[in-house]
């Protein structure tokens, strides 16, 4: 529910080649979104989680920090060789990675956005998905962490003065993930090392709990795992990814999902019903219920409970990806990739399907922040072709449409789900929105839509030859079998209509 403040609006950063603009969000007053903010020449941009922060790259290695309330710059940082930059989860740090040739030189840098100074600087050899960004934060940032040869250690996120203040011995550790809400616990990622299975440790943040993992979860055949917290820091999903199928099934390899629970109730497999590989998984935003779609195609796609219950049979198709509304009452499974883009979404509250649509070549997807529409894009270096946005309602009817000739990135401006009221009552608004504007407007409304001709059919498909032959019978014998002619058969055509007329006038006057 929302408190005594107005409910935020919605805005969508658009990333073309020539820079970044902000756009107001739907319902769009005309059919069309606003600018909120012109075009900012850029080669990266990003929000930080709570969208109250944009962070944008511009050229000569310059970083501006933008106030989301307002859409101006605040802030303005010159970072020689930066190639990395991203914002705290509140947007009260930048962090960023320059190329570095000597360990002596600290390239990585912690700095405050309101004050532009630099709080910390450590070094990093190279920049991968598991070592990026190098202090990671809870979402609420009252702990920071950062991950360091056979250990995990932890700093004081409010003064990073004090440097590191605890250090939690994990050997052989590859990467970790820290919950998020609250950060009360850190997972960590040992792999596979001399016949010694893969693991994953949880290990709760505080010092007095750290001597010893509250769960524990041990793999074979374990390349890589994919680490996701529920909202409430009691769960944690894996996916445990191995290179080599030995079913020699998939030649993308195997892959488990796995289960574990903060207070040791469940560590072990989640029961999926199909065999193959999992595509997909989400939690809701309450963290009470996670979403699976997984096995070879058609897919299956199941919610379960914190127990790893079945909840509900979302059923079967050509589907990869999940996406849970941020109200936790819809949800959207998809098909994207090199998958041709059906989409179905589904109440989940209500447990029926709403609609089924296509959306694409889509490359990205997601809710907006109230849980009433639904963007996909279609962006480069992905596609080179066809780039674009589409919105579409919660149950898949299509809002809005607009292509680019290149489109760089395109997402909703990221907005706590608790500032919006109950999804029934914004839909209900936003169908009295549509009533509103279906409604005729007296006779001028008629009067218009009776002037539009009716669009034409499109012609059958004829061939080169058959083209030619027409624009030889209409030379010859003065007639066409299409309306339209050449311009030497129209010439011909008046040349023997005139001789026909010298004709019968010279026989008249005989």
């Amino acid at each position: 529910m929302t408190t005594g403040n107005a409910m935020p609006s919605l805005d969508i950063l658009v990333r073309e080649p020539d820079g970044f603009s902000v756009w107001s969000g739907p319902p769009f007053g005309n059919g069309q979104p606003s600018i909120k903010l012109e075009r900012v020449a850029c080669t990266n941009v990003k929000f930080s989680e709570d969208g109250s922060r944009l962070m944008a790259m511009k050229s000569d290695s310059i970083i501006g920090i933008y106030d989301c309330s307002s859409f101006k710059e605040i802030k303005s940082f010159q970072v020689p060789n930066v190639a990395a930059a991203t914002l705290s989860p509140c947007g009260t740090y930048l962090q960023t990675f320059q190329k570095s040739s000597t360990p002596q030189e600290k390239n990585v840098v912690l700095w405050k956005t309101d004050t532009g100074d630099a709080v910390y600087h450590l070094f990093q050899k190279n920049m991968t998905k598991a070592t990026w960004p190098s202090i990671r934060f809870s979402s609420d940032e009252a702990v920071g962490c950062r991950l360091a040869t056979n250990e995990i250690q932890f700093f004081d996120a409010r003064d990073f003065s004090k440097g590191i203040i605890r250090r939690l011995r994990v050997p052989s550790v590859a990467a970790f993930e820290i919950s998020k809400a609250p950060g009360s616990h850190v997972a960590a990622f040992v792999p596979e090392s001399k016949g010694t299975p893969a693991s994953v440790h949880i290990y709760a943040c505080e010092k007095d709990l750290q001597s010893q993992p509250v769960a524990r979860r041990s793999f074979f055949r374990c390349s890589t795992v994919q680490l996701s917290w529920n909202h409430g820091s009691t769960g944690l999903l894996v996916v445990v990814q191995s290179d080599v199928d030995k079913t020699n099934q998939s030649y993308y390899g195997e892959s488990k999902l796995n289960y574990l629970t903060t207070d040791g109730t469940h560590e072990g497999l989640v029961p999926l019903r199909k065999e193959g590989p999992v595509h997909d998984v989400q939690w809701s935003h309450s963290g009470s219920e996670f979403a699976v779609v997984y096995g070879f195609m058609p897919a299956c796609a199941t919610v379960f409970d914190k127990k790893c219950k079945p909840l509900l049979e979302l059923g079967t198709g050509p589907y990869n990806t999940v996406r849970w509304n941020p109200k936790g009452k819809f949800l959207c499974l998809a098909g994207f990739g090199n998958l041709p883009g059906d989409m179905a979404f589904w109440d989940y509250v209500g447990k029926k399907q709403l609609g089924t649509t296509r959306a694409e070549w889509s490359v990205t997807s997601e809710w907006s922040p109230d849980g009433c529409y639904f963007l996909t894009a279609t962006t480069a270096p992905r596609l080179q072709v066809d780039n674009g946005i589409k919105i579409f309602h919660h149950n898949g009817s299509l809002y809005f449409k607009k292509m680019f000739d290149k489109l760089f990135q395109a997402e909703w401006k990221p907005e706590s789900p608790d500032r919006f009221g109950e999804i029934t009552e914004l839909i209900k608004s936003i169908d009295s929105l549509k009533v509103e504007e279906a409604k005729p407007r007296g006779s001028s409304s008629r009067q218009t839509a009776s002037n539009n001709p009716p669009a034409a059919k499109p012609a059958a498909y004829r061939p080169p030859h058959a083209k030619t032959a027409a624009a030889i019978q209409a030379e010859l014998f003065g007639e066409s079998p299409t309306q339209e002619m050449s311009k030497n058969a129209l010439k011909n055509k008046k040349k023997r209509e005139k001789q026909r007329e010298k004709k019968a006038a010279e026989g008249a006057s005989g």
